[in-house]
């Protein structure tokens, strides 16, 4: 009996260290698939926004990261699990810039029934080289959720750290002090809130940064510096989405300041409060927010879309790319281009008085839907003047869209995106582009081997 008990524990340990080893290995993808989507709100020239929308939203920040200890790019996008397929996956992957290669992509998070991009993911790294995925959920019906990895710059194996309401996530990892969380929660409109961990592991009480019936927001860091830029939604609707905010932090969240160092009190709640950068609704415009940024003297430079109906086609236009930036203690505006949807987004990059913009300025193939062909502006003064460099992507068979900047981005991965067919269901691939935007490498669709070098198309 003796001998039976003995065997029984140690086929149980067996069986415990399998499950135990298989739970620490994430499962992988077997290639680069981007999730399609369509909001499904048509009018005369289409869907609001459809097509493929793998590195969307613009208020999920950051997707990428360049991590010079070991020259990875590491990045999160809204996957798939197979062509003409709609069920969301979680992606993560990186490009080793020593090799030229990318693995299969870790499936970190499983979705299970989700077709919705609004639940992608963001990216952080800490000081000690630890990924964390923070997954946007949708409301108080799918709470977002956080994974950590196992190993430092290591994507084999994560573990979910934590789980609460929270949609559009922008995590800030401040060394030495821990993250700083900037999200949003559907209490009255989508309202903007922080909180704070040292470890990602015990969160401080969520506060609510403001509440004027709704927001989209985006952050950036410089320094101790945590900027937020953020619009209003009159009356909770997002088709009325308008003006610009602007408060910033320098102690984790504990005061906030206007540009010009006045303290505010927090929610702000008056669309008429001092933070305001402009009342665009003065103008009866709208306001798409694409990407903040900081100038060489560390001012923030925002990058909106500005146009006069939500709707796609030309009752929009003027469809016009705008520069706002902070110049001798007063907002300068300075329209760089137009395009032909509210929803072509793209990033801003800034290295001295360089100011580069890449994203789908140029009509698309589906010429009135989401995207269109990537286009690299340049500005060589600081953002007064801007001209077009270079023509990333031409004749393409799917619109190009969501242009993501990674953070520390390196100059052999300075952008990636998503394509797909804005007017209908169409599989949809990932894409990158250097620094000058004179070559793009796709992200292998198919996978055989579990490294692949992407394949140059320009």
């Amino acid at each position: 009996m003796g001998k039976f008990k003995s065997w029984c524990l140690l086929v149980g340990l067996f069986v415990l260290l399998i499950s135990v080893g298989a739970k620490a290995q994430t499962k992988r993808a077997d290639g680069y698939k981007g999730i399609w989507f369509t909001l499904g709100q048509f009018s005369e020239y289409g869907d609001k926004y459809s097509g493929g929308l793998g590195t969307y939203t613009a208020n999920h920040i950051p997707v990428a990261i360049y991590a010079p200890a070991v020259k990875k790019t590491f990045f999160v996008y809204g996957g798939t699990t197979q062509q003409n397929e709609k069920h969301l996956l979680i992606m993560l992957s990186y490009y080793d810039h020593r090799k030229g290669v990318v693995p299969k992509p870790v499936i970190v998070y499983d979705k299970m029934g989700v077709d919705d991009p609004h639940d992608n993911a963001s990216l952080s790294i800490d000081e000690q080289g630890y990924i964390w995925v923070f997954v946007s959920g949708r409301n108080t019906s799918r709470l977002g959720l956080i994974f950590k990895s196992r190993e430092p710059y290591q994507i084999s194996a994560f573990d979910k750290i934590y789980e609460d309401d929270m949609t559009y996530p922008q995590p800030w990892w401040v060394p030495g002090k821990g993250f700083i969380h900037m999200f949003t929660r559907y209490t009255k409109g989508r309202e903007l809130y922080f909180a704070t961990s040292p470890d990602g592991k015990t969160w401080a009480p969520a506060q609510k940064l403001a509440g004027m019936g709704g927001h989209y927001q985006l952050t950036n860091q410089h320094g101790n510096k945590l900027v937020s830029v953020f619009n209003y939604h009159p009356g909770g609707n997002v088709d009325k989405r308008t003006n610009i905010y602007l408060v910033q932090t320098e102690d984790m969240g504990r005061t906030w300041k206007t540009i010009s160092g006045k303290p505010v009190v927090i929610p702000l709640a008056d669309s008429q409060h001092e933070a305001i950068v402009k009342d665009y609704q003065a103008e009866g415009k709208l306001v798409y927010l694409n990407d903040l940024n900081f100038d060489k003297n560390g001012n923030p430079v925002i990058l909106a879309v500005v146009s006069r109906h939500f709707q796609p086609g030309p009752k929009g236009d003027p469809h016009e790319w705008v520069i706002i930036s902070w110049e001798n203690g007063q907002w300068q505006f300075r329209k760089v281009c137009e395009s032909t949807h509210n929803y072509d987004m793209g990033s801003l990059y800034i290295k001295g008085d360089y100011w580069g913009i890449i994203g789908p300025t140029e009509p698309g193939p589906q010429r009135y839907g989401t995207g269109g062909e990537m286009a690299l502006w340049v500005s060589k003064d600081g953002g007064k003047t801007w001209a077009k460099q270079q023509q990333i992507t031409q004749n393409s068979p799917r619109n190009h869209s969501y242009a993501r900047r990674p953070l520390n981005a390196h100059p052999g991965f300075y952008a990636f995106w998503a394509d797909g067919n804005a007017d209908k269901f169409s599989e949809s691939k990932l894409y990158f582009t250097n620094k000058k935007g004179n070559k793009v490498w796709e992200l292998p669709y198919q996978m055989e081997q579990d490294f692949a070098k992407p394949k140059r198309l320009k």
